[in-house]
């Protein structure tokens, strides 16, 4: 099946209250715009740069999230576009891109990522640093970046019971943050959890936002 033709099976297949972010990593331009013109405007990349070089080449209605791990230094390359960052697994990271959004005038949204897989190789905040950072004289000072919730990536297994395990406690932290006062850099509402292998088992858990790439796109291509 062609890109759109994924594509609009996918759609089909999301309840209304699902946010589909279209993960474009490693893929083309080309392929980008086929996604484009069947309607798709939310793109999901994992490095900066690629990020970057496609907001230059393509239409400036899309909303480009980042959704892989962040180097505190190539934080400026992103800050005057990126729509939500996905992976601020530290509040070192979170200070970084509130200082760059400062220097460009915004206010980024930003999802706090919690580590919920098996594997050590996952980046992620455990439970009790998510809410030390929340509960933190420091957090009350990000002006210029709001948390607008939390993003986790389950193991990479068959196993259903399991990664359904992992998503259901990533709702249980997420629905726990939900009963904090809402302020002006903390209104949690996205839960951004589940990817191609695994977003049916994300969204019964709770998720509102999934990323998938390969249903859409194909396989990826690693030079």
């Amino acid at each position: 099946m062609s890109i759109s033709e994924n594509l609009s099976e996918i759609k089909k297949s999301l309840p209304t209250q699902v946010t589909l972010v279209a993960v474009s990593k490693t893929k083309p331009v080309s392929a980008i715009l086929e996604a484009y013109n069947s309607g798709q405007r939310i793109f999901g990349e994992n490095k900066i740069q690629e990020m970057v070089s496609k907001f230059e080449d393509l239409p400036k209605d899309i909303e480009w999230h980042m959704i892989g791990h962040i180097q505190t230094n190539k934080v400026k390359f992103m800050a005057p576009f990126v729509a939500l960052i996905h992976g601020v697994d530290s509040f070192k990271l979170l200070q970084e891109i509130d200082k760059q959004a400062q220097k460009n005038n915004r206010i980024i949204p930003c999802l706090l990522q919690v580590h919920i897989a098996t594997e050590e190789t996952k980046f992620g905040l455990d439970e009790t640093e998510l809410f030390d950072i929340l509960d933190s004289a420091e957090f009350k000072n990000i002006k210029n970046c709001t948390i607008k919730g939390l993003m986790g990536m389950a193991s990479f297994t068959d196993d259903e019971t399991q990664v359904t395990s992992e998503f259901q406690s990533l709702k249980k932290i997420f629905d726990a943050i939900s009963k904090l006062p809402v302020t002006d850099n903390f209104s949690p509402e996205i839960l951004s959890m589940g990817m191609s292998g695994d977003y049916k088992l994300a969204i019964a858990s709770g998720s509102n936002m999934v990323r998938i790439g390969s249903s859409i796109f194909g396989e990826r291509t690693y030079f």
